[in-house]
């Protein structure tokens, strides 16, 4: 498939094309400055290419969990390019992106996925290897408050590690944790290009359906009036 991937639900602002066995790339780590960065690295990538957005069998969106404003600039943008050049959309986990990229640099065989919520709180996802060596989620991808997650109390832990900028921010989740992780990955952020093999396997739909995933519908909810493990 040829595919064209974006992502801007973190403080990277990262983009990627496949077209057969070729992959082109950028990637930046620069907060607030998606707006200025985002239009730029897809021209960029396109040329690199060598084909034109059309050509394109699907937009692939990180669709979050993660930054509010992050996560809208991406959909707006993958939502233009899909209506002017007649494509879909793929969207895809941000959390599982980093999974991806964790499992495909390690031998790890399960990992937790923690970005900054925000109010005290990470936006969480928990993942097991798959047979193929991409990732396959353990539970739904939630709101986690700085306390024991449950999930983790089992086996696994000479083969668990955590991923995320989420640990580093908030090292009290981390605390209570740790005895259930063999270590810390060095992986913040999602990268495009750790996308595409995810989109691979799920379906492409109409520009207009994508809803991203904010998790946290009520910005100025109290995080003490949900129930959290």
């Amino acid at each position: 498939m040829k595919l064209l991937a974006i992502d801007t639900s973190s403080v990277a602002c990262t983009v990627a094309a496949r077209v057969g066995e070729t992959l082109v790339q950028r990637h930046a780590e620069q907060a607030r400055e998606h707006t200025r960065l985002l239009m730029p690295m897809i021209r960029e990538v396109l040329e690199e290419s060598g084909i034109e957005l059309a050509d394109f069998d699907a937009i692939v969106l990180g669709n979050g969990p993660g930054s509010f404003i992050g996560m809208r600039i991406a959909a707006s943008v993958a939502q233009g390019l899909a209506h002017g050049a007649g494509l879909q959309i793929i969207p895809v986990s941000s959390l599982a992106a980093v999974a991806a990229q964790v499992f495909a640099e390690s031998d790890a065989k399960e990992v937790a996925v923690a970005q900054d919520a925000h109010m005290g709180e990470v936006y969480l996802g928990l993942y097991a290897r798959g047979e193929d060596g991409l990732p396959e989620s353990i539970v739904a991808e939630r709101l986690q408050a700085q306390k024991r997650i449950g999930e983790l109390d089992r086996k696994g832990r000479d083969q668990r590690v955590a991923a995320g900028k989420g640990w580093r921010r908030y090292p009290g989740l981390m605390a209570v944790n740790e005895a259930f992780f063999s270590g810390q990955s060095k992986v913040l952020y999602p990268r495009a290009e750790y996308l595409l093999g995810l989109a691979e396997k799920l379906p492409a739909i109409e520009a207009q359906t994508i809803t991203p995933a904010y998790l946290r519908q009520k910005v100025a909810e109290k995080p003490a009036t949900r129930n959290t493990n």
